[in-house]
């Protein structure tokens, strides 16, 4: 056993390997954020994300709803399990969390992101009739028919549908708006609900049209709800 300069025995050679791994890739998954308050229901509201970087000490997400610093957060990826930590920056996309865990547990994870980067390029294909991607940015707005917008977070999307998480639970039949795509909701998701669009999009332009719309003059919030959703 190696000594420190200072007679503690040091730490061993996997413990500082795992400490130093990284993994960055997109993961999807899920989150709350306990001291953010309760939804209507009276239960902690859970937010889909998406994992962007992770190492045994600190976590990059992508989210819906970004907390204040500070606050507590648990998160869950099903390569990673059940994180749990506190939110250390805000970013405009979302926040990075630093994990709260036993040096037992940190090294579990440092394994599982060892085995994530070497596997990270076997794929499962996916057989559904309209192949669901994840866009490359997933955060854009949704727009109400009284023209209201707030953001929202994206799924997955694909040429029929989108699947989104935001803070609202929209009735089934509600017509919106993402982005540019036009559809009504028509199932709830754990983390979210689903639209399904008007007509089939083209696949090469989902992300185009998914992306926030350019801000209106105060104006013109209104007319542009009503112009996008009589479509539905």
């Amino acid at each position: 056993m190696f000594q420190s300069v200072d007679g503690d025995s040091a730490p061993s050679r996997s413990q500082y390997d795992w400490h130093d791994i990284r993994f960055i890739g997109a993961k999807a998954g899920r989150y709350a954020l306990p001291d953010h308050g309760a939804s209507t229901d009276g239960k902690v509201a859970v937010y889909a994300c998406r994992l962007c970087s992770i190492s045994t000490r600190m976590a990059v997400i992508v989210g819906p709803v970004i907390g204040k610093e500070g606050e507590t957060i648990t998160a869950h990826f099903d390569d990673f399990g059940i994180l749990r930590g506190k939110i250390c920056r805000r970013l405009p996309s979302g926040f990075a969390m630093r994990l709260t865990m036993s040096d037992t547990d940190r090294d579990k994870l440092g394994g599982k992101i060892a085995w994530q980067k070497k596997n990270v390029h076997e794929q499962v294909p996916d057989k559904r009739e309209h192949k669901r991607i994840l866009p490359r940015d997933p955060r854009t707005v949704l727009t109400l028919a009284d023209g209201t917008q707030m953001p929202c977070f994206v799924i997955d999307v694909s040429q029929s549908g989108i699947a989104v998480s935001a803070e609202i639970w929209p009735g089934l039949g509600t017509p919106m708006a993402v982005g540019k795509l036009v559809g009504r909701v028509v199932r709830y998701l754990d983390v979210g609900f689903a639209l399904q669009f008007i007509q089939l999009q083209e696949l090469s332009q989902l992300e185009i049209l998914m992306a926030p719309p350019t801000p209106p003059a105060e104006e013109q919030d209104d007319a542009q709800g009503e112009g996008l959703l009589n479509q539905v």
